[in-house]
């Protein structure tokens, strides 16, 4: 049985997730412009390495960051459908899954493409 509890909750997790993802994309730029101004400046290569290491690992955490959003996304639609069978078609909180809905999707809709 859902609840508007549930979708709020949900939809306050889609939410995080989405913060996270946009959160390791600036991570992995940022690092990226640090490594390639480390092999600009011929920097010890250890050091290299080891940035090196720290970019692999922000680029690692994206498609996770991704897939974690898949399966969100997936429970706030879910969610939301019940809600809206069981005819409570309204309210603030069924608005802001939606608007996270759409957010989500053409996140999705712009990186395939």
């Amino acid at each position: 049985m859902a609840t508007l509890r549930n979708l709020k909750i949900k939809t306050g997790t889609c939410k995080r997730v989405l913060k996270e993802l946009y959160s390791y994309e600036k991570e992995v730029e940022r690092e990226a412009s640090k490594t390639a101004d480390m092999k600009e400046k011929g920097a010890d290569p250890y050091d290299l390495k080891q940035q090196e290491n720290v970019l692999a690992e922000s680029r690692m955490m994206i498609p996770d960051c991704r897939k974690r959003l898949e399966t969100s996304l997936a429970d706030i639609k879910e969610t939301l459908a019940q809600l809206e069978e069981s005819n409570q078609q309204d309210g603030p909180e069924l608005d802001e899954a939606r608007k996270i809905i759409d957010e989500v999707e053409t996140l999705f809709k712009t990186s395939e493409a």
